[in-house]
């Protein structure tokens, strides 16, 4: 039952009580006035007073009887009325609650900004823009030290990087092995920064140059990183900033190619209707968990250690960022017979 119901309910039942308590005082002096005393001196014939006390009784029923229709007609109108000025007074309520519900980390410099005298609901309405621009303003300094701190972190790995080329540059350089891991450690140090830039501009909605792409391109794109020959089947055109769709759609293929296992197989598919494109990538590989992969479109959540090897965690978690971003939705499936299906729907503009 809404709050819409329950105010007709109550306003119904307030207006009942009232004509009820109005009804019987109108019936107690009813039957008052019904017993008259006979003058001083003069005995009423007792067929007189018969007759008077009948007359009397019937105007009593008559006027209650009245009295009721009259209730029962005005109670409905208070119902109707009621159930009008229900919705008046929570009409704010509802504009607010549907106002909410459109606000999310990505449009949290929208404000309800209601209008209207200064009563409760005004001061809700204030209350929630307030904690919309506190909210606002701890969301944009966190991503902001993100990528500050992204950013400050690439001049000591360059400082590092050009350490270890001249120790391997000295006659006594470094041993090779040594210099490899170091290497490579530098490498997943850098990837995870990216990924942290990437992951800060992509929660921020950063889309400041949009174009028509093709996902099919983007997957051929991504694959030739890799010595595999995957099929790609369909087509769709997506509308959006360039950079960031070619790094969903390499994150999601590098995710299939490094965790499909050797003679496994990857399909990637493409299609689009009016309203929305798809690329779907699945792969072959483990057994995994429903609820397990449900998280994988958060940061830095892996399924077991063989599937973590060099990854730094964040390449769903990208790609999840993005398509947010783009206004799509990513689902996550973990195949019946083993391995990871990723779908990506994003709207055509």
């Amino acid at each position: 039952m809404n709050v819409r119901t329950r105010f007709t309910l109550l306003y119904g039942g307030l207006f009942l009580f009232s004509g009820a308590v109005l009804l019987s005082i109108v019936a107690a002096f009813g039957a008052r006035s019904a017993v008259t005393a006979p003058r001083q001196g003069q005995t009423p014939s007792v067929d007189i007073a018969r007759v008077l006390a009948e007359a009397d009784r019937e105007r009593n029923r008559s006027l209650i009887y009245g009295a009721l229709v009259a209730l029962f007609v005005m109670l409905l109108l208070a119902i109707v009325l009621g159930h009008a000025a229900a919705w008046r007074v929570v009409r704010p309520l509802r504009t607010i609650t549907a106002a909410t519900r459109r606000i999310s980390a990505d449009n949290l410099h929208e404000r309800l900004a209601v209008r209207g005298p200064a009563d409760e609901v005004k001061a809700l309405a204030d209350t929630i823009d307030d904690l919309l621009g506190r909210l606002e303003q701890s969301f944009v300094a966190q991503r902001r030290f993100v990528a500050d701190v992204s950013h400050e972190l690439r001049t000591p790995l360059a400082t590092m990087r050009a350490s270890l080329d001249v120790a391997e540059a000295k006659p006594e350089s470094v041993p090779p092995a040594l210099a490899s891991r170091l290497r490579r450690s530098l490498d997943q140090v850098d990837g995870l920064i990216d990924g942290f830039l990437i992951l800060a501009r992509a929660q921020h909605g950063a889309l400041d140059s949009r174009a028509v792409v093709s996902l099919r391109d983007l997957a051929e794109q991504a694959l030739l990183a890799w010595d595999d020959d995957v099929p790609i089947t369909g087509e769709a055109l997506a509308e959006g900033n360039p950079v960031l769709l070619a790094r969903m759609v390499a994150n999601v293929v590098d995710n299939a190619v490094l965790h499909c296992p050797p003679g496994g197989k990857i399909t990637i598919y493409a299609d689009a209707s009016d309203t929305q494109a798809r690329l779907v990538v699945s792969s072959d590989g483990e057994m995994l968990d429903p609820a397990q992969v449900k998280q994988l479109g958060k940061p830095f959540q892996r399924i077991g250690a063989e599937r973590t090897g060099t990854s730094t965690g964040l390449g769903l978690a990208i790609v999840a960022a993005i398509v947010s971003a783009h206004g799509g939705a990513l689902d996550l499936q973990a195949r019946p017979a083993g391995g990871l299906q990723v779908t990506i729907t994003l709207p055509r503009r």
